[in-house]
């Protein structure tokens, strides 16, 4: 008798797919292509093999043939793709398709563990975006793109933004999921009207026969709709996580499993009307949820973000110009202190350029004409023009923004109700779910199963967990219609629990510009245009009022120009040498003045004179000061106090004004606010007030229309909108009232439905009606009460 082979199907240990051949073996594990059998050799070697206990057969197949990436090479090619780089470092972001579980995500941020020459890697993973760091001199961009090749993340590679293409064109099949659901959902209607209405001793005889086809039409609606759930709730159970999914998850298995076998066993029609109508209505919630979201991202993401703009010469004439309507070929005046928001060519000047905020490296790096220089740096000198070779992308300085570097040490946000109750609600639902089911069956094992689909079902906490989320989105747009810009939505939770203000002076209670201006001195033609080709490099507010005072005058070279936080300005223009700033600059000591803040001028070692500036002080601050006591105020300056007797009507105390502050001081005060248990808000104007923006509750930065963007900030408030203040932290309060209203209708729905539930008289199928219309009723009253508040304190 001859031999007979017998052939044992076995799946790829690294992609799952079916092995064909058994010539890709490794370590006793079986391989489809070499492809694949390549992966897990590197994975092995790096001794990263954990990557298989998240997911089972996680990663994609290997069998199509490796591209070539010598294009990535072309320097040119490169300077396009780049979002930063120098000798030491480059920042790329690349769009992987091929992310899709937590097993990609551990993965591909252990890169680092592959090469060391990565220094870092990080996944967007909604927007399956990589943002890798990497040293040039040891790894280039063509091998770090073929190593993600070769452990099957392939990026796809555009010149142009194909994450924001990515993101219009949709990530998953959710809308073909909904058509299957409802197809099938409305044929199991179709075949199951015969049970509703009763049927006569002929017509029972096709019974049996719908309710095969019953079974067929649940079949794609479980294994295609749903698959989603039973995958979400079955990662997150070998996390050692319950979440919403699971639930959900039983619900389907519990209707489908009884349906199966009632129909098989002709017991009973089974449950298929009701399981393709969860489904059905479960997707088109997710559908109203994620249309919702999309269009909150496409607010935030598509119009002028930050109320900040940058100069730019137009006819020859330096002209402020919102960043949306920056474009290339511009050329713009980036002065000392200001971020560069867009990448481009230096043209003129001398750029001594800090890249801490991309970088995290707080060592300015020298540039030389015709250099590029990315967005994201700030300049540290003189003022310098430049062309922008690329638009100024909007994301880009969200994400500077919201940089790791920036984050706090502690982070003081208040952590909200469903994120303290979601990790018992499931398990309290369960077992309601199982006690209701196990009361039940010694009576009646149908209404048992009945009233245990439908405490699941009616029980979803998919309205409770939307209230927090959509309420705050809600909040955010107020807040971008009146010219305040929040980094998120925690910072208006935080804002909520505001109890003290602390302000800085110049640029921040005070306007950028003053009509009483008086020079104490004489000065010559020449001597002017000396101070303002000093001047004009700044964008402090004393400086662009000296600017504004000697009008359009013609800009000298100048060298070794430094800005002195707190003090002044020094360089040498022509030949001669500077001094312009305070006394302790000018005198070496403090200089006592009344009633006016004064910036002493000095060349060549002689006095010249002072500008003394009266600031007239922002509307709003009559409006600020009624706020006390239940907002402390506090006054934070670097200036002296000749101002004391006219700032004492709004602070009130006269120990809460504080003068001659540093900006270490500064920092220091508002820790021992903070150690007295008082949540701290600060307002500055970003220059001198960084490390107290930072080291505050909730710092924001006052601007007027400048590029005076701070990373080191929460919010950014355009300087028109300053009166509106009080309004903003009453607002805050509101929203935060609305959530725990929103939390309220939630739980009595919650309540009320499982009150009815475990009785076995909900249908599980009105349950899975009236739980996506819950949802859709949080997410109109979160909106609809949160523009009412805002037109209660008139933001709208």
């Amino acid at each position: 008798m001859p031999e007979t082979e017998t052939l044992v199907k076995t799946s790829c240990y690294h992609c799952g797919d079916e092995c064909l051949t058994t010539a890709y073996q490794m370590d006793q594990k079986q391989f489809c292509c070499q492809g694949c059998q390549r992966v897990y050799s590197i994975l092995s070697g790096a001794g990263l093999c954990s990557y298989y206990n998240y997911n089972d057969h996680p990663g994609t197949t290997r069998t199509r043939t490796d591209k070539r990436f010598d294009y990535l090479s072309d320097p040119a090619i490169l300077a396009e793709l780049l979002d930063y780089t120098d000798e030491r470092l480059s920042i790329i972001t690349l769009y992987i398709p091929q992310i899709h579980c937590s097993s990609c995500l551990w993965l591909l941020e252990q890169l680092n563990r592959f090469n060391p020459a990565i220094h870092y890697s990080r996944v967007d993973f909604l927007k399956k975006q990589l943002v890798v760091r990497y040293d040039p001199r040891a790894v280039s961009l063509q091998q770090l793109v073929e190593l993600l090749n070769d452990i099957g993340y392939e990026p796809q590679i555009s010149l142009q933004d194909v994450i924001k293409k990515q993101n219009k064109a949709g990530k998953d099949n959710l809308v073909q999921r909904i058509a299957v659901a409802g197809f099938c959902f409305g044929n199991v209607m179709l075949l199951s009207f015969p049970e509703y209405f009763g049927l006569s001793g002929y017509e029972r005889a096709f019974s049996h026969f719908f309710g095969y086809l019953n079974i067929l039409f649940s079949l794609p609606v479980v294994f295609f709709s749903g698959r989603e759930y039973f995958v979400s709730a079955w990662h997150n159970l070998k996390n050692k996580i319950l979440n919403i999914d699971f639930p959900l998850a039983l619900g389907i298995a519990v209707l489908f499993i009884r349906t199966v076998a009632e129909i098989l066993t002709h017991s009973g029609a089974g449950f298929a009307d009701t399981l393709c109508g969860l489904v059905f209505f479960l997707l088109i919630g997710k559908f109203v949820q994620r249309k919702t979201y999309y269009h909150i991202s496409f607010e935030r993401d598509y119009r002028s973000f930050f109320p900040v703009a940058v100069q730019v010469i137009l006819d020859g004439k330096e002209k402020p110009l919102p960043l949306s309507d920056l474009v290339t070929g511009h050329r713009m005046v980036i002065r000392h202190n200001e971020i560069i928001p867009a990448d481009a060519i230096l043209l003129k000047g001398q750029a001594l350029i800090d890249f801490s905020f991309v970088t995290g490296e707080a060592v300015p790096v020298n540039k030389t004409l015709g250099e590029i220089i990315y967005a994201g740096g700030r300049q540290t000198g003189e003022a310098i023009e430049m062309e922008v070779i690329k638009p100024v992308s909007q994301s880009y300085l969200t994400q500077l923004w919201n940089n790791e570097a920036f984050t706090r040490k502690q982070d003081n946000r208040i952590k909200t109700f469903n994120e303290r109750v979601s990790k018992y609600f499931t398990i309290v639902l369960i077992s309601i779910a199982v006690g209701t089911l196990l009361a039940w069956l010694p009576f009646s094992f149908r209404l048992g199963i009945n009233a245990f689909t439908a405490v699941l079902i009616v029980a979803c906490p998919c309205a409770l967990a939307l209230s927090t989320p959509f309420t705050m989105s809600a909040a955010l747009s107020i807040f971008d219609r009146n010219l305040f810009y929040l980094k998120n939505t925690a910072v208006v939770e935080q804002m909520a629990r505001i109890n003290t203000l602390v302000m800085d002076k110049t640029g921040t209670i005070t306007t950028g510009s003053s009509k009483r201006i008086e020079l104490g001195g004489k000065l010559t033609g020449e001597q002017r245009q000396l101070i303002y080709s000093a001047c004009v490099n700044s964008i402090h507010p004393l400086s662009r009022m000296i600017c504004q005072y000697f009008g359009d005058l013609e800009k000298l070279p100048v060298l070794n120009y430094k800005e002195v936080a707190g003090k002044g300005i020094t360089a040498n223009i022509n030949g001669h040498q500077l001094r312009i700033g305070s006394g302790d600059l000018i005198f070496g000591y403090f200089t006592e003045t009344k009633l006016m803040t004064r910036v002493y001028l000095m060349i060549d070692g002689v006095y010249l004179g002072y500008f003394g500036f009266y600031h007239e002080y922002r509307e709003g601050m009559k409006q600020i000061a009624e706020l006390a006591p239940a907002y402390p105020l506090y006054l934070l300056s670097g200036d002296r106090d000749h101002e004391r007797s006219e700032l004492i009507r709004y602070f009130h105390d006269d120990r809460h004004l504080c003068f001659e502050q540093s900006p270490q001081q500064k920092l220091n005060y508002i820790e021992t606010l903070q150690q007295q248990g008082r949540q701290v808000m600060m307002l500055g104007d970003g220059l001198n007030d960084s490390g107290a923006l930072k080291q505050s509750d909730l710092g924001i930065a006052v601007t007027d229309n400048v590029n005076n963007f701070s990373p080191g900030s929460d919010a950014i408030l355009d300087g028109r909108s300053f009166h509106k203040l009080p309004a903003f932290l009453r607002f805050s309060k509101d929203t935060v009232r609305i959530i725990h209203l929103s939390f309220v209708i939630s739980l009595t729905y919650n309540l009320v439905g499982l009150s009815y539930a475990v009785t076995g008289n909900l249908s599980p199928l009105v349950a899975a009606v009236l739980m996506p219309l819950s949802t859709v009723t949080i997410i109109s009253f979160t909106t609809l009460a949160t523009h009412f508040a805002a037109k209660r304190r008139k933001l709208i």
